[in-house]
């Protein structure tokens, strides 16, 4: 039986990758498909722990070689107890953020060393690669107002996470550090512009869905 894919959504602060995937997976299970839908950092019991660590902004003094090693942390515990039992038993499994949001986060924005970086997630990832990746790609600045009407009507009004919360410099580098990794790997990594519209962005998400399922 041919294996059914992984597909991951990646993208800065206020892309709206989220709202994506979500509707990404009603639209695939409608067409048919068993899918699973999961995100990172999170996803698990013990991930969704991690993930409140990461982003709880009082631990502002973390280091980026913490904060790195507790993303893959997060990750191990998500292919070992979601993504490869959900692919074994032929299922699409689809990721809000994977490896390459470190790979752009933490090592091209936040300076750490690739190659590290590369060892350690084969390790945690056991080699799982996505079939494809969606970069949803918004100008910096109109991504951070996005994230922070999300959190106002959440109801979170000026209480941005701790990764929303570093410097408009970082997040301006996370987002060419996508667009270079697109660049690198053009038959994997495919760049969305997010349009006015989340029903035409969703148009847009399906078509390259489709084209490798």
């Amino acid at each position: 039986m041919r294996r059914r894919k992984f597909l991951t959504l990646e993208g800065v602060e206020g892309c709206g990758k989220s709202t994506q995937a979500r509707l990404l997976f009603n639209y695939l299970r409608r067409k048919g498909y068993k899918c699973v839908l999961t995100r990172e950092p999170g996803g698990t019991h013990l991930g969704e722990a991690i993930r409140k660590v990461l982003l709880d902004p009082s631990n502002r003094g973390m280091s980026a070689a913490c904060e790195t090693l507790l993303f893959e942390a997060s990750r191990a515990a998500l292919v070992e107890k979601v993504i490869l039992p959900a692919l074994s038993k032929g299922y699409v499994v689809i990721s809000d953020r994977f490896s390459d949001a470190t790979h752009v986060y933490q090592c091209f924005a936040g300076n750490q060393d690739l190659k590290k970086f590369r060892v350690i997630d084969k390790y945690a990832t056991r080699g799982v690669k996505p079939d494809l990746t969606i970069v949803l790609d918004i100008e910096t600045k109109k991504g951070l107002r996005r994230a922070k009407k999300a959190d106002s009507r959440k109801r979170k009004l000026f209480k941005w996470d701790r990764m929303e919360r570093k410097s408009l410099a970082y997040h301006k580098a996370v987002r060419k550090g996508y667009l270079k990794l697109a660049r690198q790997e053009k038959g994997r990594v495919k760049v969305i512009k997010t349009q006015p519209d989340i029903a035409d962005t969703q148009i847009l998400i399906r078509r390259e869905a489709l084209r490798i399922l």
